[in-house]
């Protein structure tokens, strides 16, 4: 499904540092921006008329996985040299990362990456995708901005950072966040999972927030939706199911699991206030229209045992065929047409505890370990080894081959 080096590679943007020639208040990093600029890039898009999602997810993979490798280049820097060189840069770029990739889908992905760097095709697409890059940097910008008003050069970036907002003005979308309507509120508030870290109470490398973690899982579920031959609405369903997975903790704040199921009764108690909160403060936020497919991707439902009272699993294998969410407790092979915009939500799980394994693991390997830590690795090693597989895709083996390439003998 995915290779060691490509995992590493994804993991190296939680340590690549943003805006670090100028003085911030927390630490803003790469994996937190890629994942910002997803979620701004749903909605964009969902305003849009004929955009394609799958353009969208795949484009915004192929951006960032480029951006890993040309950290060390000033984004200004790195735009003169596309101005110039850009097939040399983007065959450079291509070289570094095929090792990762090739074997994906028989080289399929590898071509479609290729092309979407060195053709100019989907420009609509990539029109959304820079709109949403710019917006989180915008939001970056403006917790940098803060700490820097002393330095000779902050109003020229912040002038330069105002003036590029007129190069999207005609995506709808972008004119909404502009007058600060309710999706600009959406999207600061996922903006704040920056700052909730995950394994909180244990010191770990590289850290990794909330916000960070959301798009592993979602890059993860792309990875597995190639794997067992998705179709595409089935796949946009899994890749932003996994991304919003977390996002009620931007109300709640990260509540760890020996906590959360230490006390009898408190998961439900919190999973009731979770759902209060979601439908007094992010559902109203979301564009009407908009509305029940995002209810159904988060995972929300009507309770049936329980008239008038909504439940939220997103971990639930389920379809949404003419708007009506029906679970489906075993395999959604039969349902992999566009039609059902089916979620494989037992898989997402298994991508979620993988993320977890990963996130633990590599800190291990690097030196920082706790109790937690290598007690939180053992128990999802176990549980895979319990959960091997899901419709033929093996996450044992993922791990398997992570600890062997790490050498972590826990």
């Amino acid at each position: 499904m995915i290779s060691i080096n490509l995992i590493e590679h994804i993991f190296k943007a939680a340590s690549i540092s943003r805006w670090n020639d100028y003085p911030r208040m927390t630490n803003l990093v790469e994996l937190d921006k890629q994942a910002h600029k997803f979620i701004i890039a749903y909605f964009i898009a969902k305003m849009e008329q004929d955009v394609n999602m799958r353009v969208i997810i795949e484009g915004g993979i192929f951006e960032f996985l480029s951006r890993v490798v040309v950290t060390d280049i000033r984004p200004d820097v790195y735009h003169e040299i596309l101005r110039q060189k850009k097939d040399e840069m983007n065959k450079w770029v291509l070289n570094k990362i095929e090792p990762m990739i090739g074997h994906i889908e028989n080289g399929e992905f590898l071509k479609r990456f290729e092309e979407y760097l060195k053709t100019n095709s989907y420009p609509k697409e990539k029109l959304i995708l820079k709109a949403a890059s710019y917006f989180a940097t915008k939001w970056e910008f403006n917790i940098v901005y803060q700490t820097s008003s002393f330095l000779n050069d902050i109003e020229e970036i912040k002038n330069k950072v105002e003036e590029e907002l007129e190069d999207y003005y005609e995506l709808i979308g972008v004119r909404k966040i502009a007058l600060n309507q309710k999706i600009a509120k959406i999207i600061e508030l996922s903006g704040r999972l920056r700052f909730q870290k995950r394994w909180a109470q244990t010191p770990r490398i590289p850290e990794t927030a909330v916000l960070g973690h959301m798009l592993v899982v979602a890059i993860l579920g792309y990875f597995y939706s190639l794997e067992i031959k998705a179709c595409n609405k089935r796949l946009e369903n899994n890749f932003y199911c996994a991304l919003f997975h977390d996002l009620p903790e931007s109300l709640t704040r990260d509540i760890i699991s020996p906590v959360k199921y230490g006390v009898d009764g408190l998961h439900t108690i919190i999973n009731d206030y979770e759902m209060k909160l979601i439908n007094e403060r992010i559902l109203p936020l979301i564009p009407e229209n908009l509305r029940a497919e995002f209810a159904y991707i988060l995972g929300i439902r009507e309770g049936r045992d329980n008239e008038g009272a909504f439940v939220k699993n997103e971990f639930e294998n389920r379809t949404y065929k003419n708007k009506i969410v029906e679970l489906c407790s075993g395999s959604l092979v039969s349902f992999n047409q566009d039609e059902f915009g089916a979620i494989d939500g037992k898989a997402l799980k298994h991508c979620d505890k993988l993320a977890a394994f990963i996130e633990a693991g590599l800190s291990i390997s690097y030196g920082v370990r706790s109790k937690e830590l290598e007690d939180g690795f053992k128990d999802m090693f176990d549980f895979f080894k319990q959960n091997k597989s899901i419709d033929g895709v093996n996450f044992l083996t993922i791990c398997e081959e992570f600890k062997q390439y790490f050498s972590l003998n826990i």
